[in-house]
């Protein structure tokens, strides 16, 4: 196992959340009190666990974890903003663009075997709330058709 190279992919992955976490606050705050808040609330909290449980992995491996979302944060929130002066179903579904983002970082990261063990499970519980944040977010935009 690689400390270096696996300290990299936690990072890389706590910065996906990180990002996660800044577009969905970007959402809730201009979405008000509609009906779809509660439910963006729920998956904010998720991204906010996951990226907690990403910095303690990085402490785990003796490494400072990162502090911002990096490039990443600012496209998705750069996509994110556009998409709220367009409506809230664009909205919507520039939050599923990322959702589906994180998917594949997350696929990635399970393919890589030199990925410990102990941060597997992590990445697949990971994988497992993407994949339901998707779900929720197409109820959503079920809605606003």
């Amino acid at each position: 196992m690689d400390r270096r190279k696996t300290i990299s992919k936690l990072n890389s992955l706590l910065r996906g959340e990180l990002a996660a976490t800044e577009t969905y606050q970007q959402v809730m705050d201009k979405a008000g009190n509609n009906a779809a808040i509660s439910d963006l609330r729920t998956i904010h909290e998720d991204h906010r666990e996951l990226a907690n449980e990403f910095r303690k992995h990085v402490h785990d491996f003796g490494s400072n974890p990162d502090q911002d979302s990096g490039a990443w944060g600012k496209f998705a929130k750069a996509i994110t903003g556009t998409a709220k002066v367009l409506g809230q179903r664009v909205a919507l579904k520039a939050l599923e663009t990322g959702e589906k983002q994180g998917i594949t970082s997350y696929e990635n990261a399970l393919k890589d075997p030199d990925i410990p063990p102990e941060c597997r499970s992590l990445i697949s519980e990971s994988l497992s709330r993407c994949r339901s944040h998707i779900q929720l977010l197409d109820r959503l935009l079920a809605k606003r058709k």
